[in-house]
């Protein structure tokens, strides 16, 4: 016969002192690499040079959806290229609309966003322009802007402290379940 307490996978209170550290350690790691993953591609994009904004008008749809993050690098005026989608400043915003010209003599693009009907009344000054557009992704705007406002890093940083605490956690309770097996 058997003892109580025991089945013949061997000490369940044993099984359970391992189990629980190997959750802690698996969701914590899964916590922090969630994170990376989250936060990676806006990092690695502005250490190759682009400038990473939201789009939060449908001047450009159905080519550029709202909601869509655009990618961004710096270009020189005057090898923009009719067709090309630019972004630019506006007042205190950062506008994204196609090029229908470039006047290279009077240092300045005329744009249009696809869904408007008309060209933009005023052109844009060579000054005024951020960059090409290289690169856009539907939906991806929505979460960039939810983790670069202020309380999206807030989250952002307390998630990646859980994430460590729980490997923390693992660790203390794997060595406490090693010390208790040398004292039995």
């Amino acid at each position: 016969m058997g003892s109580k307490g025991k089945t013949s996978g061997g000490n369940p209170e044993k099984k359970g002192r391992r189990v629980v550290p190997a959750l802690c350690s698996l969701f914590g790691t899964v916590i922090l690499l969630g994170v990376i993953a989250f936060c990676l591609p806006v990092a690695v994009a502005r250490l190759r040079g682009h400038e990473v904004y939201s789009v939060v008008s449908g001047s450009m749809e159905p080519a550029i959806p709202v909601g869509s993050v655009l990618f961004v690098k710096p270009a020189q005026p005057e090898t923009v290229e009719e067709g090309d989608v630019i972004a630019f400043r506006s007042g205190g915003s950062v506008i994204s609309h196609r090029v229908v010209r470039n006047r290279v003599v009077e240092g300045e693009f005329v744009t249009k966003g696809d869904a408007n009907q008309e060209e933009d009344m005023n052109p844009v000054k060579y000054a005024d322009l951020v960059g090409v557009v290289t690169r856009h992704y539907p939906v991806a705007g929505h979460l960039l802007f939810l983790y670069t406002s202020s309380v999206g890093k807030v989250y952002m940083v307390c998630l990646a402290a859980c994430g460590a605490m729980l490997n923390i956690l693992a660790g203390r309770l794997r060595e406490n379940g090693r010390e208790e097996e040398d004292e039995a």
